[in-house]
């Protein structure tokens, strides 16, 4: 289930979508697009629970991440059936 995101996690998502749109990155790779070490942790999980974002183990060190959008026009479709 997708929910609406509050605005500072939509303007951070809207960077990242600018950025990757529908490809895989890293935490590295959305701290420098975001330009925000602190926050991009707290970003990312926000993302993940409001279902904007999925989330899974790199192949070759299950110690990192890889992250991927949901498009902005799956994402709305989906919020749209939940009301």
């Amino acid at each position: 289930m997708v929910e609406p995101l509050p605005k500072w996690i939509m303007k951070a998502y809207s960077k990242l979508w600018t950025k990757f749109k529908n490809k895989e990155f890293n935490h590295d790779e959305a701290s420098k697009t975001l330009n925000d070490d602190k926050m991009v942790s707290i970003i990312l999980s926000e993302l993940k629970q409001a279902g904007w974002l999925e989330i899974r183990l790199h192949p070759e060190d299950s110690r990192k991440r890889l992250y991927k959008l949901i498009s902005p026009e799956e994402a709305t479709k989906e919020i749209s059936k939940g009301e």
